[in-house]
């Protein structure tokens, strides 16, 4: 198994499903992010994400019922090691503007164009479809699984 190489400095984007996985601490992915979690507890990288995260982490545990969950998300959201960046209309145009362009989602687009408008130096997800952009500085998980 690879390591995720944690950069010195500097933003560092998740999508929901790596914050799910930090969450919910799955056994496959959470040992590739907890170095990551430690380092920006310590201030030399910053974790952001979209406001978008928000709604897309907290859809399942509502559809459950699961309370315990939700709260698990929310404190995640609000702690000092994550900040959520607002979805602007200058995002919002980046976004349709990779719709248009790229294969991606309205969501995955929204991910993409706000870890460009931050200068993010990392984009951690597991998502294989935002291969398609060269600019991103990306780090798919399930790579770092293969041998």
């Amino acid at each position: 198994m690879g390591a995720l190489t944690v950069p010195a400095s500097g933003l560092v984007y998740i999508d929901t499903m790596t914050l799910i996985y930090t969450v919910e601490r799955y056994p496959a992915y959470f040992p590739l992010l907890e170095p990551l979690w430690q380092t920006a507890q310590t201030g030399s990288i910053e974790i952001v994400s979209s406001e978008l995260t928000l709604l897309e982490a907290l859809v399942g545990p509502l559809k459950s019922g699961n309370a315990t969950l939700v709260n698990a998300f929310e404190q995640a959201l609000r702690g000092t090691s994550m900040r959520l960046i607002p979805i602007t209309q200058t995002i919002l145009r980046e976004a349709a503007r990779l719709r248009a362009t790229t294969k991606l989602r309205t969501p995955d687009a929204l991910h993409a164009a706000t870890a460009q408008k931050a200068a993010c130096v990392l984009f951690v997800t597991n998502d294989v479809g935002f291969r398609c952009l060269a600019s991103l500085p990306l780090v798919i998980l399930d790579d770092l699984l293969t041998p």
